[in-house]
This record gives structure tokens, C-alpha cells and sequence, in this order.
């Protein structure tokens, strides 16, 4: 392994560098008072005894530790990982007592809500990959897909189809509820209201308001279970990371062919729908099967209840994926032809009149407060019904961003580009928030990484801190009662480890997708003296520069006595390799003359050196930096997880 040198001190220390440090210690401490609050001795969360509900909210369970795994990664205390470890365990032992976990996973429901909680085991797989019981785990879950499982035959190869919208361990879970009794749509529970009629063509019921009436609540209901008992949906797409993860762990073969099978099976009917997927395939294999011919109106498909926003991140991580697979672009063409198709219906408007009707104007913080005074931006169609498009929000840059993210296109950075000319608002502006996905900060990054927003980190960083702070305070203030089981969500609305910043400035990508996404960094660290991943203790990193096949990153040593050994790797999986690295050196001596008011000041030379290899080894002696510039190949290797690599 290549090996450099830092040699430069630098007589200020980087603002974001002690920002940077600042939030891993902070996040670091945060985490005792949150487990300390809600779980119990047994690392299980504090609930109610049993579990009354109906197949939803284990995913929450999970959700409640999504990115402590993943914060180790970056640099986060071993705690990090026991904890992660740990509480994963005594969930899926708490909600095996619920009778929902068998064989450690979801009996059935639909993959928008499970591929939630994957990541949480995607994130522990990438910290631990030599793990035993976590590579059982990986070929267990993937095997409920690769009909391993007498009892789990959840694909049917011939048609290269999921065989029911709701599937898991226990095999396709047929119809809305596991005792098959009608599901009755109560507008009134759960906000469920502002997503609409789930179907559109059901006899005398119109409006969603009809559903009051609890004969046609009923009637929907019988419609609902008959619909959406059976067939495949485009949100199964979600699974495609499930199987991914097993790959990256084992690098099985049958792995690779099983998700590049199903994959191709959604971009054939893509390709045959003008490049708009369709939602729904019933169990012969035709679109429409079960709904009067219709390449709409599945579960969780385009009319009903997220369209676009879910279908969107599917696709995306689907065709990701198979592109780190194969190298083919092709499979780009499953997303960029639903955004493109979205974005051609695009209409500028007053987010504040549109807002009444959006389905998930929660997810548009960021939008909303940067907004000036006149409101207007640039709004998209999420969902497509019999009345054709509909539920206009704005177009989140997250889309083509994590399609240009793998493919480096101009083309997709075109459509970010075009999001940006209609938005209506200044993209520099950070907005404090934490959502669901701790996601949605892309534009000032991409335009700090345009040279367009020089202080972005220093300012991403100083709003994470401030949100750790806001997250520590609800939980000292919150007096729910839990042993009574309080919301199913409170525990993602104060968990307090937020990674989105960390990921961004060092790794030099956006957050992981929430839904069942895998990591597609631009680089990843490894403690060589404490033989784990993640940046070294006092070790900062910050990413300045993205070009095609191009990356630089600062890497700062905040210690003011001891030397920091650091691998950077060529992509978070390994599918890069550097070729070359051009950095910052100085042949200054220091600390110079004993006594003198001022360090001598550094007489810079730029090096250069041939690395061909996919790790890259980074000595810093005490209160040192290095620039390093990083040529690199893209997606030459398969990717898969790895242990820390050895010098």
C-alpha cells in the first residue's frame, strides 16, 4: 500500500475541522441518555406487554437505532456498534414476543415499510462484515427471496415476479391483514385522510369523504383486500438492497443473477410503458391484471399513497445497484425515465395555496423555509390516477442527485441544474432541521462543491450540532408514558445521532437512501492503529471537490502531540481504484526556532505519485493537514463489504 506523508502545520486550525470533531464527541455522549430513557435492561424498547396493532410499525421498532452502525463507521465511538448490535437483538427477541419476527424477520408487509428498517441491518453489515451471525442473517433474509425456503416462496421465477405486495419470512402474506378480514379505510385515523381513495373505481364512492359512511368504508375496504391480496408492486423493488447486502457480504454469484433478473424484469415493462414503470403485475405476469388493465393503481404504486416520492427511491436504488454490478447504464433508464416524465408535468406555483392539498408537506421543511417572500417555486405530480396527474410538490434534488451521485452523467447533472433554475429560492441557504431520513440538505452541498458556497460546512456542521442539542433537550423534557407504548414514532423524532453532514463532507455523498439504499461513497476511512473503520480519533476530513472520476479531501490532525495513521478507500465498497494523488507538501522545518513568536511560514510544493490500488495509507504527524487530490477509475472492482485492509 502507498503510503504519504503530511508534513505541512498549519498555523490556524480549519473552523470546520474543530466543528467536525466537535459533533462526534457530541454525538459520541448523546446516545447514554437516550438508551437510558427508552429501552430496557434487556436493550429492548419500552412498550406495552403485546402488540395489538395490525401488520404495520415493526419497522419503527428498528428505526429507533437506524444510524448508530453507520456513525460507527464514520468514526463514532466502539460503543456505537456494541449498542447497535446490541439493541437490534433485543428488538427482533421483542417483537418475535409479538408473534410479527419469524426467523428473525418480518412474517409480511410491504416492502416501502420494511426496506425502512433495513438499513439499520445494511449499516451493521458494512460495520462488521466478518460477523458470522450477521453473514447468517444476510443469506437468510435474501434467501426468503431466492425461494430457500419451502415455506418462503415468495418469487416466481417464470413470470420474475414477487408473488404479493405484502411478503417476508413467512412467504407472501395474501391480502391486507393476516386474518383476511376486511380492511376498513377510516379517514379520520392516522392523517390518512390527505392521501385519498386508494382506488378510484370503486361504485358510488368518489371523494374520500364518501368513506365516513361506513357501508362504502367497507365496500373500499372488500375492494382493497381483493386488489392488493396477490401480484407483484413496483415498491417490492425495495428487496433488490436486501439481496445487494448479501452480495457485498458473501460475493455469492446467485446473488448478482437474482437481483439482475428482477431488476430487468421492472425496466422490460418500463421500457413497454413509454419509460414510466408501471406499479402492478398480477400473478400471470401481465401489467394490470388486477386493475381492469391499468398500469397504475397497486399498493403503494403511483395512485395510492406516495406515487413518486417511494416508486422513486425504489428505482433509484434498483438501478444503482445493478449499475455497481455490471457497468451498465442502461439500468439508469428506470429512474431518469420516471423523473424526466414527472418533471415534464412540472408547474410553478404558491407552495402556500398548494400546500393544503400535499400529501407529505412534512417532508418539504427545507422548501419552505427558504422560500422568499413571493412562495412561488417549481412543483411536480407525485401520483397518477384515473383522473390522471395529481398531488403537486416540489421535486426533491435527491432524485436525480443519487442517480448522477453513481452515474457522474452530465445528463443528471442537467436535471439538477433545471431543478435549480425553477426552484425560486437561493440553494445556499441551510436549514436547520432533522426529517425522518436525517436527508434533504443536497442543494447547498452541491453548490458548496460548485465553489458557489464557501462556508457550507462550517454551517451544515454548526445546524447538526444545534440538532443533537434540540433532540437532548425533548428527551429530557418528554414525559410520555412508555410501559403504555406511547407513539410508534416518537422514538425517530428524538434519536439524536444525525450522520447526513458527516456522510456529505467526508465521504462525498448524499445520505444514504432511507428506503433500503446502500452506501455509494466517494471515499471511506479506516483506523490503522485501532484496527476498525472510520476516521481516527481527532482525525477530520472534509471533501471539497467532486469532478468526474476526480475528488479532493482535506484531511486535518487536531492532536497537538501524537501521530494519526488513516486509510482512505477508493469508493465506500471498494469499487474505485485511485490511479494517481497530487498533494500539498513542505520540506519547511518546524517547529522552527525555539522561542519564536511564530511558526516559519511553509513554502509549499505540489507532489504527485502513482497509486493504482484502491487504498491509500495517510500519516499525520501532530496538528498536521494534507490536501490530497485523487484521480480515480470508477467502478472497476465488484464492490463488496471489507475488514479494515493492513499496510
Amino acid at each position: 500500500m502507498k503510503t504519504i506523508k503530511a508534513s505541512i502545520h498549519y498555523e490556524i486550525a480549519p473552523p470546520w475541522a474543530l466543528l467536525e470533531r466537535k459533533l462526534i464527541d457530541t454525538l459520541n455522549a448523546s446516545v447514554d441518555p437516550y438508551i437510558e430513557k427508552y429501552t430496557d435492561k434487556d436493550g429492548s424498547l419500552i412498550w406495552a406487554d403485546t402488540w395489538t396493532g395490525s401488520r404495520d410499525g415493526m419497522d419503527d421498532f428498528y428505526e429507533a437505532f437506524t444510524n448508530f452502525a453507520q456513525f460507527y463507521t464514520l468514526g463514532g465511538g466502539d460503543h456505537l456498534l456494541t449498542a447497535a448490535d446490541r439493541h437490534w437483538d433485543a428488538i427482533t427477541q421483542q417483537l418475535e414476543r409479538f408473534g410479527r419476527i419469524y426467523r428473525e424477520f418480518e412474517r409480511g408487509y410491504d416492502q416501502f415499510h420494511q426496506s425502512e428498517s433495513y438499513i439499520y441491518f445494511y449499516h451493521l453489515c458494512l460495520a462488521d462484515p466478518r460477523n458470522p451471525k450477521l453473514q447468517n442473517r444476510a443469506r437468510r433474509f435474501a434467501g426468503f427471496y431466492l425461494n430457500e425456503f419451502s415455506d418462503a416462496q415468495n418469487y416466481d421465477p417464470v413470470h420474475r415476479i414477487i408473488r404479493a405486495p405484502h411478503n417476508g419470512s413467512g412467504g407472501p402474506a395474501w391480502g391486507m391483514s393476516d386474518d383476511d378480514s376486511l380492511y376498513s379505510y377510516n379517514p379520520g385515523q392516522g392523517g390518512m385522510r390527505v392521501y385519498g381513495l386508494p382506488l378510484s373505481d370503486v361504485p358510488g364512492i368518489t371523494h374520500v369523504d364518501d368513506l365516513e359512511d361506513p357501508i362504502k368504508a367497507r365496500a373500499m375496504g372488500s375492494a382493497m383486500a381483493s386488489r392488493f391480496r396477490e401480484g407483484d408492486v413496483a415498491n417490492n423493488l425495495n428487496v433488490n438492497g436486501l439481496i445487494m447486502n448479501a452480495y457485498l457480504m458473501t460475493g455469492d454469484e446467485k446473488y448478482r443473477k437474482w437481483l439482475l433478473e428482477y431488476v430487468e424484469a421492472w425496466l422490460t415493462r418500463a421500457r413497454k410503458n413509454q419509460g414510466l414503470m408501471p406499479d402492478n403485475v398480477g400473478l400471470d405476469g401481465e401489467v394490470g391484471t388486477l386493475h381492469n388493465g391499468k398500469w397504475y393503481g397497486g399498493l403503494y404504486g403511483w395512485t395510492w399513497p406516495h406515487g413518486f416520492y417511494s416508486l422513486g427511491f425504489a428505482a433509484i436504488t434498483a438501478a444503482n445497484n445493478a449499475y455497481m454490478l455490471t457497468g451498465d447504464s442502461g439500468y439508469f433508464d428506470l429512474p431518469r425515465g420516471m423523473i424526466d416524465r414527472v418533471l415534464e408535468e412540472g408547474i410553478d406555483g404558491d407552495f402556500d395555496e398548494m400546500a393544503v392539498q400535499m400529501s407529505l408537506r412534512e417532508h418539504f421543511v427545507g422548501v419552505d423555509r427558504s422560500l422568499g417572500p413571493s412562495r412561488r417555486t417549481f412543483l411536480t405530480p407525485y401520483r397518477y390516477g384515473d383522473q390522471g396527474w395529481m398531488d403537486y410538490q416540489p421535486m426533491l434534488v435527491t432524485y436525480p442527485l443519487n442517480v448522477w451521485n453513481v452515474s457522474e452523467a452530465a445528463e443528471d447533472w442537467s436535471r439538477m441544474e433545471y431543478l435549480r433554475e425553477r426552484s425560486g429560492y437561493d440553494w445556499s441557504t441551510v436549514v436547520p432541521f432533522r426529517d425522518k431520513g436525517d436527508m434533504h440538505h443536497d442543494e447547498p452541498w452541491l453548490l458548496y462543491l460548485r465553489g458557489e458556497n464557501p462556508d457550507y460546512p462550517e454551517r451544515i456542521l454548526g445546524a447538526a450540532y444545534a440538532q443533537v442539542c434540540h433532540r437532548l433537550a425533548q428527551i429530557c423534557a418528554d414525559g410520555s408514558d412508555l410501559a403504555k407504548g406511547p407513539s410508534i414514532h416518537l422514538w425517530q423524532q428524538v434519536q439524536p445521532v444525525t450522520t447526513e453532514a458527516l456522510v456529505q463532507l467526508t465521504m462525498g455523498c448524499p445520505q444514504v437512501i432511507y428506503y433500503g439504499g446502500i452506501l455509494n461513497a466517494r471515499l471511506r476511512y479506516y483506523d490503522v492503529d485501532r484496527n476498525r473503520p472510520g476516521l481516527p480519533p481527532e482525525i477530520a476530513a472534509l471533501i471539497d471537490k467532486i469532478e468526474p472520476s476526480r475528488v479532493g479531501v482535506n484531511l486535518v490532525n487536531l492532536n497537538p502531540i501524537e501521530t494519526r495513521r488513516v486509510i482512505i478507500q477508493a469508493g465506500g465498497l471498494a469499487e474505485h481504484r485511485f490511479r494517481t494523488v497530487k498533494y500539498n507538501m513542505t520540506d519547511t522545518p518546524y517547529p522552527g526556532s525555539i522561542g519564536a513568536y511564530a511558526a516559519a511560514r511553509c513554502a509549499i510544493e505540489i507532489k504527485s505519485m502513482q497509486v493504482d490500488d484502491s487504498h491509500l495509507l495517510v500519516v499525520l504527524p501532530a496538528a498536521t493537514s494534507i490536501h490530497l487530490d485523487l484521480e480515480t477509475a470508477r467502478y472497476v472492482n465488484q464492490p463488496r463489504y471489507l475488514d479494515i485492509p493492513h499496510p
